[in-house]
């Protein structure tokens, strides 16, 4: 007769890989609902202004955010209502004009009895520095009124922002018929995060590199080429990671400074020193073998 053995589960080998699937489900349901709050704010709208029938509606769009250049882009569409309107509003009865905030280049004017399009206006950026980057923040002053015939007319002013790398916190009311928008930008915190996570990797490679060389150089070891062409690889792979920082930042900003310049002098020190070591010792050895 044979007799037939249970095999008892190894817990040493399925405590990990549980550990694991319950660390990758954690990240999965993390990273979603970092997403569906950042999706929930872009679909934020914020609204000034009156309801009266006879209006001019402005639904304004923030499309890109210009850190370096200090503006950003307000795309607008004007839309009168009511007897302000012909053809369902596509155009004005008379001549209309929307006056804008200081920090807004240029007042918007429409024709009489011509189709209205959408406008982009470029709305100067105040506060903060891109040096900053990612903890920068900015901020705008948005403000439309209109007159229509020569006389001042209600508006009613809808904002919404468009542009996935930076979060906005807006002020929205109502002055004497002018709806005023003050607007609060800073990094969004998908930007955050990936920026976090270059820092620690860049880090991380650099005392990778520093451990290898380490190695090599206590053990008196010669020119290793292959630890060589890593070292080297590393060194011009972290500019090129450098270079895809969301939102394209400024040698200078506080990511070079905190990361990227020091582990590339740390990866550089380190490939230079081992060359120098590794060539020291082949000399040694070839003496060596020579006498």
């Amino acid at each position: 007769m044979s007799s037939t053995r249970r095999q008892k589960p190894n817990r040493g080998r399925i405590f990990p890989a549980v550990l694991a699937g319950c660390l990758v489900v954690i990240a999965i349901v993390l990273g979603a609902w970092l997403q569906f709050g950042e999706r929930q704010a872009l679909d934020k709208v914020y609204s000034a202004g009156g309801s009266e029938p006879d209006r001019v509606d402005v639904e304004a769009s923030v499309q890109r955010v210009d850190a370096a250049g200090r503006e950003l882009i307000l795309r607008v569409l004007v839309t009168p209502r009511g007897e302000l309107a012909e053809a369902g509003g596509v155009s004005p009865a008379e001549d209309l004009t929307l006056q804008t905030s200081t920090s807004t280049r240029g007042d918007l004017s429409f024709k009489a009895h011509s189709r209205i399009a959408t406008k982009d206006l470029p709305v100067t950026l105040t506060g903060g520095s891109i040096t900053d980057y990612p903890f920068d923040a900015y901020a705008a002053a948005i403000e439309f009124s209109a007159t229509q015939g020569g006389e001042k007319v209600p508006v009613h002013m809808t904002l919404t922002n468009a542009d996935a790398l930076f979060s906005a916190r807006v002020d929205a009311a109502e002055e004497s018929g002018t709806a005023v928008f003050d607007v609060d930008l800073a990094r969004s915190n998908s930007v955050l995060v990936f920026v976090v996570f270059m820092m620690a990797a860049m880090w991380a490679l650099a005392l990778a590199v520093f451990t290898g060389s380490w190695f090599l150089v206590t053990r008196r070891m010669g020119l290793t080429w292959p630890a060589l062409g890593w070292m080297a690889a590393t060194l011009f792979a972290l500019a090129a990671f450098r270079n895809t920082a969301p939102g394209s930042p400024p040698i200078g900003s506080l990511l070079d400074y905190v990361a990227f310049l020091w582990a590339e002098t740390v990866i550089a020190f380190c490939l230079v020193t081992v060359v120098a070591t590794g060539f020291t010792n082949e000399r040694r050895a070839a003496r060596a073998d020579a006498s």
